[in-house]
């Protein structure tokens, strides 16, 4: 059956506009309810979201929902979505939903679905639930007895900031250390800023003021600017971007340079690697990974297991083959230790106590290896299937060719829009950038074809 509602990470679209609508998150709880209710006992779900002017809209619709199905419901307000996971499984629910368009802007927005165990739910369990969307439910709701109730849940930030602090050792403290924390005026901005204070840091906390629209706007782990420039102002030793939803992680060094989720990943693994603490002997990422990441591990002895593109795949494959360290280059890093999903403020702790450790500053600390050129370029398209027509078919060959051995070509639709995703890397980077820009042209000229 084809996908009509779910996406690569949940259900996403733009808000108050189809699949993105309250009529559609209603049936959208009423459908997750009666799939997850397993015996006679009282069921619950809990339900977070990040800052987004329409999560008001999308909670109570979901409240309606749950309600109807059955089931009781937890609020937990604005909080990261590894915080939902992570309560999904402390207060034994049978459900947890995350309402967020992770590092989108504010006009869109989603529906993340956890199960009790704190894991992303799988394809399989994804696809029942959309072939029950479009299904007439009333029979099977609720009797008018049966109904579920809604409740706020407090204390739920400081669960989330104890759950962090505990991921590092106690003898950890991150005093004296200047840090610039961005939360992109998203879920995190209350819970990192005072995460970091407690663990005894020198904090300044940048967009950290959500009114509903300015989520992600020009801030966050995929607008690292004004974080970049911040860091240098005040001469701090590292700043953290966060992005909407608080699952990804980028890091700023002190000299105002960026650092992208591969290198973050090595310095996890080259860290618990070197105590004996790394499980699977490598890690897991996706096809969108440097090559240069894979050569640094090679160098160490580990190796990279690569999955398509989405830290669902990622934590599958990490939990069938047995890898703690994961992750995706924008900065989705998964902990297995710690967390059943990406963890933004988790994996900046990794590296804040590495850097501590090392007593080095985070500009060596975070460069462990040399990129290999990459460039990546979307192409958009108006329907048809232009990935199989014989043109750009003949192209996609050719590039691969050129590159030989020495470089990737990956070329993917996006998840959530009509876009063709071409990304190439090697060593010789005008190379690189001339296959990419054959790609994209034929692609632009055969993109409305049927």
């Amino acid at each position: 059956m084809s996908r009509r509602y779910f996406g690569t990470d949940g259900i996403r679209g733009k808000a108050n506009s189809f699949p993105m609508t309250a009529d559609v998150a209603m049936k959208v709880g009423m459908a997750a309810g009666l799939s997850f209710q397993r015996g006679d006992h009282r069921h619950r779900v809990v339900i977070g979201k990040d800052t987004r002017l329409s999560g008001y809209m999308i909670e109570n619709a979901l409240v309606a929902g749950f309600c109807a199905a059955g089931m009781d419901v937890f609020l937990l307000g604005p909080v990261p979505t590894p915080a939902v996971a992570m309560l999904t499984r402390s207060l034994r629910a049978d459900l947890g939903v995350m309402i967020s368009a992770s590092h989108n802007a504010f006009h869109d927005n989603g529906i993340k679905l956890f199960g009790p165990d704190g894991y992303k739910l799988s394809d399989e369990i994804e696809m029942r639930i959309e072939g029950m969307l479009d299904r007439d439910l009333a029979a099977e709701l609720a009797h008018s007895d049966g109904l579920g109730r809604a409740k706020r849940i407090d204390g739920v930030h400081d669960r989330y900031i104890e759950f962090a602090k505990r991921t590092l050792p106690r003898s950890v403290s991150l005093a004296g250390m200047r840090i610039v924390i961005d939360s992109a005026n998203g879920a995190a901005y209350k819970v990192a800023p005072a995460a970091l204070w407690e663990l005894g840091a020198e904090v300044y906390a940048i967009h950290d003021e959500p009114n509903g629209v300015n989520i992600n706007a020009g801030c966050g782990s995929t607008h690292p600017e004004s974080l970049c420039e911040k860091v240098k102002e005040l001469k701090a030793d590292i700043g953290i971007a966060l992005d909407g939803d608080a699952d990804r992680v980028l890091i700023v060094d002190e000299t105002g340079a960026a650092v992208d989720g591969d290198q973050i990943m090595a310095v996890v693994a080259d860290s618990w690697h070197q105590a004996g603490r790394l499980a699977g002997g490598g890690l897991v990422a996706t096809v969108m990974s440097n090559l240069g990441l894979e050569r640094h591990l090679a160098d160490q002895g580990l190796s990279l297991h690569r999955t398509k593109v989405g830290d669902r795949y990622v934590v599958e494959h990490m939990r069938a083959h047995g890898f703690n360290v994961g992750g995706e280059q924008s900065g989705h890093i998964v902990l297995s230790d710690f967390s059943t999903t990406g963890d933004g403020l988790v994996s900046a702790l990794q590296v804040l106590s590495c850097i501590k450790r090392s007593d080095r500053p985070a500009s060596e600390v975070c460069r462990k290896f040399e990129p290999v050129p990459q460039i990546l370029k979307n192409v958009r398209f108006n329907g048809g299937k232009p990935l199989e027509t014989d043109q750009v078919r003949a192209v996609i060959r050719d590039a691969e060719d050129r590159l030989g051995a020495t470089g990737r070509l990956v070329i993917r639709p996006s998840g959530t829009e009509p876009l063709i995703r071409v990304m190439a890397e090697g060593d010789d980077p005008s190379l690189v950038e001339t296959v990419v820009d054959d790609i994209v042209g034929v692609i632009g000229e055969t993109k409305t074809a049927a």
